[in-house]
């Protein structure tokens, strides 16, 4: 089944999947949020950067206070912190791995998973079925089962 076009704001140039979808419009940079941080954090960056292409085209862009990961919809968030990298993934399941301390449900459907990373060997097999699991989410190819 095909999906419609997405939707690209004529300010910023951003594209969602629906009409007017929330964001922080304007010109942000990557490098930006990685300021006064320590390299471990613009390294964890990279890792995850390098582990959501393995599973496809994606988009990586910096809006005012995160970093999002984007297929069709917007699947990981990132927030470089002084010594670590928060964040969250969008899932279908709840699901649990060492990293994630929260999880917010969205309409018993949808599930926040709130993570925080100091090391790169936290970013195991484990952490990137998760990114895998969520990339299909925000590709709109999510399957229950």
């Amino acid at each position: 089944m095909k999906k419609p076009a997405l939707w690209t704001c004529p300010l910023c140039g951003q594209r969602f999947v629906t009409k007017n979808m929330s964001h922080s419009c304007g010109a942000f940079t990557i490098d930006s949020h990685f300021q006064d941080k320590d390299p471990i954090v613009r390294e964890l960056f990279e890792a995850l950067v390098a582990a959501a292409r393995r599973f496809g085209d994606v988009h990586v862009y910096a809006q005012k206070t995160r970093i999002v990961f984007q297929t069709r919809g917007r699947f990981v968030s990132l927030t470089p912190r002084k010594s670590s990298m928060a964040g969250h993934l969008w899932l279908k399941k709840k699901r649990s791995h060492p990293t994630i301390h929260r999880i917010e449900s969205l309409a018993d459907r949808d599930f926040v998973h709130n993570f925080r990373l100091e090391r790169l060997d936290q970013i195991d097999r484990a952490f990137r079925e998760l990114m895998k699991e969520a990339y299909a989410v925000g590709s709109q190819d999510f399957r229950s089962g």
